[in-house]
């Protein structure tokens, strides 16, 4: 179902197999800083603030249906709540999601606390997915899902979400949670918050409390999102994980399945295929990220949030053709005639690199400038030719 903000999920996904990127004419290397270039025209005729490794999104609305949906339940409660019991409520649910991530307790909704969660997570969770889904719609193009499973599908964002991004394609949303107030809410959210049945705001979404007990029931996107910590042992999230990349028909866990050997390699956020530099024992750091959006108009709420998310999306295959580009994993700091840039890079560490136009040229010094957190710089990196963070 659900779980907070900083709660990794995972998502996985298959398309078409690509050959040799075509990008590969705008990556270049960072020169040695003996090395003066102010002639390397790698972009072409492509805007800096559009390079090819631009990921982050400016801001995330929810659907105008969604939120009008959100309001009506809200408005239409059974037992309508004061300002002050809303945000009482809304604390509450914040401390049981708190409580459940890092003591592993199990969260039990009821109708009202489905309905205090949808308040309070619906937006932040909705961004988190779209940011994720944006960077498969822009590094894989050509993809074009028709199945979609969502395990612990809680107010059923990930679907609003996935439709935004492939609706033209999807046919079938398969929504599986095992909390049935959750499971009722969010069929209400899609029927417009109407409390009669109406007809849904789009087709092909259904709602179960178990998943397909069939191996041979197999889907072309499964996502995860804030639901793995809920889960009460590292035993049972691994049986799950293994269970979900099973149904996946190409991107999530780590195990070859009997039949279906291809291997997963990691497809974001990471630019390589090893341990994680930040989970260094004696100094470990969380892989998070910052999504910007527009959150449902409550009165309690500004007029833009930022998610805090962490993510991972794994795929089937080797992995061959993929740009390993190194992932900015900080805001980039702009400074007079240079650029701080700090790095998780293809070999596995992280790098702090200063770039400027004399040295590295003007393209790649405005790109870099013009770059955020969670993007991806075009560049290759030599051994050896950033400085390593401490």
């Amino acid at each position: 179902m659900a779980a907070p903000a900083a709660a990794r999920r995972v998502w996985r996904f298959w398309g078409p197999r690509d050959g040799p990127s075509t990008l590969r004419a705008f990556s270049t290397i960072i020169p040695r800083v003996s090395q003066v270039d102010n002639s390397s025209d790698f972009l072409g005729n492509v805007p800096h603030r559009r390079h090819p490794g631009v990921l982050h999104l400016r801001s995330v609305r929810l659907p105008a249906e969604l939120v009008k949906a959100a309001q009506l339940l809200v408005e239409h409660a059974s037992s309508p709540l004061t300002d002050a019991e809303k945000e009482k409520l809304q604390r509450r649910v914040l401390n049981r999601l708190r409580k459940t991530t890092y003591h592993w307790e199990a969260l039990r909704y009821t109708d009202e606390l489905s309905l205090v969660y949808m308040a309070a997570r619906l937006d932040g969770g909705f961004a988190a997915v779209s940011r994720a889904f944006h960077e498969i719609q822009k590094r894989v193009p050509a993809f074009a899902p028709r199945t979609l499973l969502d395990f612990g599908s809680g107010t059923g964002s990930v679907s609003w979400a996935a439709h935004g991004a492939w609706g033209q394609t999807l046919r079938e949303y398969l929504c599986v949670d095992s909390s049935a107030p959750m499971l009722t809410l969010a069929e209400r959210l899609l029927q417009g918050g109407s409390e009669s049945p109406q007809t849904p705001l789009f087709p092909g979404v259904y709602f179960r409390q178990f998943l397909p007990v069939s191996p041979k029931v197999k889907f072309d996107v499964v996502v995860s999102a804030f639901s793995l910590n809920e889960l009460p042992s590292l035993a049972e999230r691994r049986e799950t994980i293994q269970t979900l990349w099973r149904k996946t028909d190409g991107f999530l866990g780590g195990d070859k399945v009997l039949h279906d050997p291809r291997e997963a390699h990691v497809f974001a956020p990471c630019p390589h295929h090893l341990p994680c530099p930040r989970l260094n024992p004696e100094r470990p750091l969380p892989c998070n990220y910052l999504q910007a959006y527009h959150p449902l108009p409550f009165h309690w709420n500004p007029a833009l949030k930022e998610e805090l998310f962490s993510f991972l999306i794994l795929r089937r295959g080797p992995g061959e053709g993929e740009e390993p580009w190194p992932r900015i994993t900080q805001a980039v700091l702009g400074c007079a005639r240079h650029v701080h840039c700090h790095l998780c890079c293809a070999d596995g560490s992280l790098q702090h690199a200063v770039i400027t136009a004399r040295r590295h040229g003007r393209d790649l010094y405005r790109c870099a400038r013009l770059s955020h957190w969670g993007d991806r710089l075009p560049v290759t990196m030599p051994p050896g030719e950033a400085d390593p963070e401490e």
